[in-house]
């Protein structure tokens, strides 16, 4: 019988600290104003690293001496990957050449910025794995965090921007 009553308040002990953990547990799923500084610093980060090399591919295109320019380029694109259409437009070699790899950066464009925004989410200093997951799961569930988290990604590439105009009039 003591057994029996030693059992049942430890088990009642072990019911009442597992609700105080879940206590616990629940304000870490409160999102601070510094979790959501870095998510946006790190969306900021990729997409700024994303602009710059998608500058560079339009220059690739618009600068490419074998496919002279974009209205080219186009003509090259709906054809790729169809005979008929590549000999109705009397694609080269060389524009061939050129094309595939202006294709082979833009994929290698895409690995890059999958790899840094993962290199990134998975820096614990920088964001980390669990904050990045939080913060996703609370924008799909609650559309004021999308709200807030949207609006600070849109603070830092307004002050990106300022920061790059300052740059180029300095270098006048």
């Amino acid at each position: 019988m003591k057994r029996l009553f030693v059992l049942a308040i430890m088990m009642a002990g072990l019911l009442n600290l597992n609700a105080i953990a879940q206590e616990t547990a629940a304000p870490s799923d409160e999102i601070t104003e510094e979790e959501l500084e870095k998510f946006a610093m790190m969306e900021d980060s990729v997409m700024s690293f994303y602009e710059s090399k998608n500058a560079e591919l339009v220059d690739m295109i618009k600068n490419n001496e074998a496919i002279d320019g974009a209205g080219r380029y186009n003509e090259i694109k709906a054809a790729w990957g169809n005979e008929e259409k590549m000999e109705a437009a009397n694609i080269t070699a060389e524009e061939q050449a050129a094309y595939q790899e202006i294709l082979d950066f833009t994929e290698s464009l895409a690995d890059e910025v999958r790899t840094l925004k993962t290199d990134l989410i998975m820096d614990k200093d920088f964001l980390g794995a669990s904050t990045y997951n939080k913060i996703n799961k609370a924008m799909k569930e609650d559309p004021a965090v999308k709200e807030r988290v949207d609006s600070k990604i849109a603070e830092l590439k307004d002050q990106r921007e300022n920061d790059n105009e300052l740059a180029d009039g300095v270098g006048r």
